[in-house]
């Protein structure tokens, strides 16, 4: 299907690998000429893999990469020129300090053995790194770590973002601290705070006694609760999925998310990276895929959502097109790879779940808005605003062929809530939008059994480190993490005799 670069598992040397179909799924081979031949699980579906791959879009990249030479991908992260997509989402690991110890977990200083925790200072400047971008400043930022409201400035932190007028402020975190206070609660949403990005395994404690060691429910119901109660109505819930874990509670989830759908405005969910060395049957066996996600969310929610109803994360790019013609502003644009990511929207009325493709013809009318795209600078005026009026015009006059309003929700009127959005953009239609939405995505984070580096050098969602480099999410958290941490943390001996 196609040829590809990946990575030794033993020792990490730069290896040609080739993707298969095989037996209707699709499969990384590769070969070391020392330890020999690996094969992985890369999509358990090669036809979901296929409609994946028609919506495959390459990025032009930053302007000014902090690394000025390329060719030696994946060590040479920083970003280099031959980074094809620009930060969509930036992490900063504010700590590495947490108050659990969950063996899925990327960085935990208790088991490292040293404290890694940045100044403000050196998060400002990671902030400013990450503003000054081109052609497109990175437009949001999600605090991370370790736990980072083990942070007493936590809230100044979340300030700081906000100074640097990110559109989109998020903290990922275990939920433990909010629990416990909604004071916390309340000032962090003062402070600017968009989005609580919130560890969420199960609504029963089955999981979180397998993967976080003790019964952790009661903690994440109380953490939303309490972002509720202080107006951080966004809440993100991150499972991390697992077979004989938490697989067979994905229905649930989504099910609690619709009834808690004033607060909770998507999941996340995340199959597990596999960390070390694991043999290829434990692998084959355990290894979780979007197309298998498709199938549990499928069979768990009796059929009212599929895995048709999905799309690719670049699947929206023709969308930024629109905004950059009617702006006349570069727009940031979802160009990672096809098969890192996916999503979609669903609509709730009385509990009942109504995917938005059920309703809308999503590939018709986004085929529509990139040929406006394409046409738009034929007719813009910038300095009498005609263009913009003609496209936006045009847009909505075309939009009654992409809905079918027999099968919408009957409680909101579709078509003119999408007409709203797309003449204020952002704003009241736009909340409005997400009242009535849940989205359900999912990124399946690569490990060294089945690393690809076209999906490396498509990324677009990063990590600003202290030395001032930015780098993909999946080479930092299986390559550059340990050497990072070490360059810029304390151990953890010498901390504790300073206390």
């Amino acid at each position: 299907m196609r040829t590809t670069k990946s990575l030794c598992p033993e020792c990490l040397a730069v290896i040609d690998a080739t993707i298969i179909e095989r037996n209707g799924q699709v499969i990384l081979e590769k070969t070391c000429s020392e330890h020999g031949y690996f094969n992985d699980i890369y999509w358990s579906s090669a036809k979901q893999w296929e409609r994946f791959d028609r919506f495959w879009h390459d990025g032009i990249g930053l302007s000014n990469p902090n690394v000025k030479s390329d060719g030696n991908c994946p060590f040479s992260c920083g970003i280099c020129p031959s980074h094809k997509t620009t930060t969509i989402l930036a992490n900063i690991d504010v700590t590495n300090r947490c108050n659990m110890s969950c063996p899925v977990c990327f960085a935990n200083s208790s088991t490292s053995g040293y404290l890694y925790e940045p100044s403000l200072s050196q998060i400002r400047e990671m902030m400013n790194m990450l503003r000054n971008e081109r052609p497109v400043p990175c437009p949001a930022v999600q605090l991370a770590g370790g736990e980072p409201t083990m942070r007493e400035d936590v809230v100044e932190i979340v300030k700081m973002a906000k100074d640097f007028n990110f559109t989109q402020i998020q903290m990922a975190t275990n939920g433990i601290k909010l629990s416990q206070s909604l004071k916390l609660c309340q000032d962090l949403n003062a402070a600017g705070l968009h989005t609580i990005y919130l560890q969420f395994d199960g609504v029963t404690d089955e999981p979180y006694r397998i993967t976080r060691g003790y019964s952790a429910l009661h903690q994440k119901l109380k953490a939303i609760e309490n972002c509720r109660a202080s107006g951080l109505n966004s809440v993100s819930l991150v499972p991390t999925l697992a077979k004989g874990v938490n697989d067979y509670q994905v229905g649930d989830i989504i099910r609690f998310a619709v009834k808690n759908v004033d607060t909770v405005k998507g999941i996340n969910f995340q199959p597990i990276s596999f960390t070390g060395r694991v043999n290829k049957k434990e692998r084959f066996e355990k290894r979780i895929t979007i197309p298998y996600l498709f199938k549990l969310i499928e069979e768990q929610t009796g059929g009212e959502i599929t895995g048709n109803d999905f799309y690719p994360v670049p699947f929206v790019v023709p969308i930024s097109h629109f905004v950059a013609v009617e702006e006349g502003l570069p727009n940031v644009e979802f160009t990672v790879h096809p098969h890192c990511g996916t999503g979609t929207y669903i609509y709730i009325e009385k509990d009942r779940m109504i995917p938005i493709t059920r309703f809308i013809d999503v590939e018709g009318l986004l085929e529509h808005i990139d040929e406006l795209a394409l046409n738009g600078n034929k007719w813009i005026d910038r300095s009498l605003g005609i263009g913009k009026i003609k496209m936006i015009g045009n847009l909505i006059s075309a939009l009654p062929k992409f809905v079918d309003t027999s099968k919408a929700p009957k409680s909101i009127d579709v078509k003119q809530l999408f007409i709203n959005v797309l003449k204020e953009g952002t704003g009241e239609a736009t909340k409005e939008f997400h009242r009535h939405t849940l989205f359900i995505g999912a990124m399946h984070f690569m490990d060294l059994y089945n690393i690809d580096l076209e999906r490396i050098k498509r990324c677009g969602v990063h990590y600003a480190t202290p030395d001032g480099r930015i780098i993909p999410f999946c080479t930092y958290n299986t390559i550059h993490r340990a050497e990072v941490e070490a360059k810029f943390s304390i151990p953890l001996l010498k901390v504790r005799a300073r206390s």
